[in-house]
């Protein structure tokens, strides 16, 4: 699978190489909006919330997926992790979809 995959990195790679990314890129601007409360708190500095550190052990494979669904979401993966625990009631019940 590794060996399927590594052919179709460099498939993309190749085409890249001779067709450039510039076309592709759309400018556009992009729609961007933010709860006015949040807002609010973010412009007077009394978004206050304190995070807590934990420590977990995954798997690099898992750590490799997370990083790669955060970039295509534009968001750091720690921000991911949050969002995903987020969506979750204490019983383990999905909340949000």
């Amino acid at each position: 699978m590794k060996r399927r995959t590594a052919t179709r990195q460099t498939d993309r790679a190749a085409f890249y190489d001779r067709h450039g990314v510039l076309g592709e890129v759309i400018e556009q601007p992009v729609p961007f909006a933010l709860d006015e409360e949040l807002r609010a708190q973010i412009l007077s500095g009394k978004r206050g919330r304190r995070l807590q550190n934990l420590s977990i052990k995954l798997d690099p494979a898992q750590i490799q997926a997370l990083r790669r669904i955060a970039t295509m979401k534009a968001i750091p993966y720690q921000t991911l992790i949050r969002q995903w625990f987020g969506r979750r009631d204490p019983a383990g019940a999905a909340t949000n979809g």
